[in-house]
């Protein structure tokens, strides 16, 4: 059998034991930007050079880069060590990830993973182009399959099979409960958590009201849920994430020498790009703190910080922060403890 068809099975094998055990963990995981990370940039990428005799790849990604497509050609292999960060002085002139010139098309949020190493031996062709200028030269040229072709969505593994069949072919079903999360009240039950990602609107007979996913108990097989689409528990503005890779700094010299930065965020490709702070852990994860708070947030999912027009990198969202609706609950029970001891010390004063 040929050695590299091997090589690919293993290695789909590998990421797609990945992604079910993350969604056995109650975690959403982005099959997209691990897969531009293992596949099309890293094994991918050393088939075409060391086997095609490629110099570079082309891709179709609306994604620019800081080296002119000549300089890319003069780029040569370097053997890097591993560590916790690469050494500071070890890459001179690095190379940026930078967005495209189409906002609503930009796509470094998927390119996020990617090495240094691999964003030296490829070129963006469309990274200075629109998506709709695109199509015009397709029209042009008479490419007509181009214009016909819908969007690229879903998760690539699964394709246009159903996801909740899919994964039940591979997960045993853990039944649970749906519950209020506002008074603990069961509303139904489910085949198992790993269904349910946060902000999904649950599936309930019975009930005429739209109930959504707000939190979830792997420990009980609990999923938390919410009589709005908009509810303070679907809210939260801070985050940790696993060790952030950086494309062209690790870490960026600011968060370094002040162990904070200020940076722009998303965790969704459409997102707007929300104002952020970094804190940096010894062990390069960071906490994420937010200008305000956000829909959804869910662990698993990579959180991507960018400077300007540069992606800086991503990290893994590894845990979550209290939600606004946690933190109203606390403050409530704190003034309903502050009024009961007001009410305790006026019992306890003599009468005038």
């Amino acid at each position: 059998m040929n050695k590299e068809f091997v090589q690919q099975t293993e290695i789909v094998k590998m990421l797609t034991s990945y992604f079910l055990k993350e969604y056995e963990l109650g975690r959403t995981p982005n099959p997209d930007i691990i897969c531009n990370k293992h596949i099309k940039f890293n094994y991918f990428l050393r088939y075409a050079l060391d086997n095609l005799g490629a110099d570079a790849v082309a891709t179709g990604h609306y994604a620019r880069s800081s080296l002119e497509e000549e300089e890319v050609f003069q780029q040569k292999y370097i053997s890097r060590p591993q560590g916790l960060f690469r050494n500071r002085f070890e890459v001179r002139n690095a190379v940026k990830l930078l967005r495209g010139a189409d906002n609503l098309k930009d796509q470094t949020f998927f390119l996020s993973q990617i090495s240094q190493d691999a964003l030296r031996r490829t070129i963006f062709p469309l990274g200075g182009l629109t998506k709709s200028f695109v199509k015009k030269i397709a029209a042009e040229n008479g490419i007509h399959h181009v214009l016909a072709r819908k969007e690229s969505m879903g998760i690539c593994f699964i394709g246009k099979r159903d996801f909740e069949r899919f994964i039940l072919e591979y997960l045993e079903p853990h039944p649970g409960n749906f519950v209020s999360i506002e008074d603990n009240r069961v509303l139904g039950t489910h085949q198992g958590l790993f269904l349910y990602t946060l902000g999904q609107r649950a599936r309930l007979g019975g009930l005429k009201e739209a109930w959504f996913v707000v939190d979830k108990d792997i420990t009980t097989g609990n999923v938390f849920l919410a009589p709005s689409t908009d509810h303070p528990a679907l809210y939260r503005d801070l985050m940790r994430t696993n060790r952030v890779h950086w494309i062209a700094e690790e870490p960026p010299a600011e968060l370094i020498r002040n162990n904070m930065m200020e940076c722009l965020f998303k965790f969704q490709h459409q997102m707007a790009l929300e104002p952020c702070m970094l804190t940096l852990n010894q062990d390069g994860t960071v906490w994420v703190t937010l200008a305000k708070p956000i829909r959804a947030l869910t662990a698993g999912q990579f959180a991507v910080f960018y400077k300007g027009d540069e992606c800086l990198g991503s990290g893994k969202i590894s845990r979550l922060g209290p939600s606004v609706y946690t933190l109203q609950q606390g403050k409530s029970k704190e003034e309903v403890s502050k009024n009961a001891l007001a009410e305790d010390v006026e019992k306890l004063e003599p009468a005038t």
